[in-house]
């Protein structure tokens, strides 16, 4: 197929399959990472609460007595 344009006729873009798979496994990959490292982070935090609370020492009415 041929397009006309303001200087002459202009070829239509080969496609260049391989590529564009590449360039759509990165995107696939960016985010799967992007959302392990958000998942990580969450339940990291939330470890460290159970962690954080698990150190803190206990309080008793019989150290009091």
């Amino acid at each position: 197929m041929i397009v006309f344009g303001t200087e002459g006729p202009i070829a239509m873009r080969t496609p260049n399959y391989n590529f564009e798979r590449q360039e759509r496994d990165k995107a696939k990959a960016a985010k799967k990472a992007e959302k392990a490292a958000a998942k990580k982070a969450k339940s990291g935090s939330a470890a460290n609460l159970n962690d954080e609370s698990e150190t803190l020492p206990e309080t008793s009415s019989s150290s009091a007595s």
